[in-house]
């Protein structure tokens, strides 16, 4: 598996962690950005790691801003990709089994290592259900194709 992970400087911090955390447990990891804490715009890193698995080149994203909703909206204007932010076990096990969420958005100013990398856990762990998900991920994506201009 290769993940790529991208953070703007309000997700800096905790994306050293993670991405710590998944060279440890032999997780194929790409840093995309950034490696400094000033300031940067962050959809331009959540574009990186969006066309990434977009484009199959990683199976899967992460991403922390300063509460994972801008990084989320961001990466969900690509093709293909499921990005969900989560702050919850229940959502970051559901993200994957309901959604086959393959980008997961974090919030670097409202978790704190400890629980981030529980929920990372819990999302890489986590398997998709199919059968009536995959029903509906089949209508996710007759949207975004209806809706491609």
């Amino acid at each position: 598996m290769k993940i790529v992970i991208a953070s703007d400087h309000a997700g800096f911090p905790l994306k050293k962690s993670i991405t710590e955390f998944l060279s440890k447990e032999k997780i194929k990891v790409e840093d995309l950005g950034i490696d400094h804490p000033e300031s940067v715009d962050y959809p331009d890193y959540a574009a990186k790691v969006a066309q990434a698995v977009s484009q199959k080149k990683a199976d899967a994203g992460i991403l922390i801003c300063g509460t994972g909703l801008g990084m989320s909206i961001s990466a969900n204007k690509f093709k293909g990709v499921r990005a969900v932010a989560v702050s919850d076990l229940y959502s970051a096990r559901m993200a994957k089994e309901h959604n086959d969420a393959n980008v997961l958005a974090l919030g670097g100013r409202v978790l704190d290592s400890h629980k981030a990398l529980r929920l990372v856990k819990v999302w890489l762990n986590s398997k998709f259900k199919g059968n009536r998900h995959q029903q509906r991920l089949d209508k996710i994506s007759d949207l975004e194709n209806k809706n491609l201009k």
